[in-house]
């Protein structure tokens, strides 16, 4: 009876165990060709790089200080007009997220809006000051009206990118 009990726990481990491995690479982009790619700060070297959507899981899952090392892949939103230093990306219909650069180590093109991505790097969740949020509307070239809205500090989903891989 015993034998039987350890049996059929084993059984249901190695399923258990596979049904999670088919959830993970239903999220994961599959037949990347790197050639396809121009390289900016550290090579990409993830084994699993997520679609935008498994990022949006993960972000709502975190709160202000955790972080999770992860690569996904996604649309470029907006990009620094002034020198390329950080990018909003796509995370979904109505959310995005923002991309700066491990240690101002690399830039991005500035004329990459709309251009598929992959980023590798810490994705986590904080709040950007009102400051800061004029500062960023000014790089990316709003108006002054615009700028003089922006009155309330905003819960961003944010990524600290070690390497980007910009699509040719």
């Amino acid at each position: 009876m015993k034998k039987i009990a350890l049996i059929f726990a084993g059984l249901s481990c190695l399923v258990a165990c596979n049904s999670v491995q088919n959830e993970k690479e239903s999220f994961a982009v599959k037949d990347i060709k790197i050639s396809e790619y121009n390289n900016f700060g550290e090579a990409v070297s993830s084994d699993a790089i997520f679609y935008k959507n498994a990022i949006t899981e993960k972000y709502e899952n975190l709160k202000e200080g955790d972080t999770i090392d992860i690569s996904f892949s996604s649309t470029v939103n907006d990009v620094c007009k002034a020198k390329g230093c950080w990018m909003k990306v796509a995370l979904n219909d109505d959310q995005e997220t923002m991309v700066k650069f491990k240690n101002y180590g690399f830039f991005v093109p500035k004329d990459i809006e709309n251009d598929t991505i992959i980023v590798q790097g810490k994705a986590y969740v904080s709040e950007t000051s009102v400051e800061e949020l004029k500062h960023l509307a000014s790089d990316a070239g709003k108006s002054e009206a615009e700028i003089a809205a922006i009155t309330s500090p905003k819960k961003t989903f944010s990524f600290m990118a070690d390497g980007v891989l910009v699509k040719q």
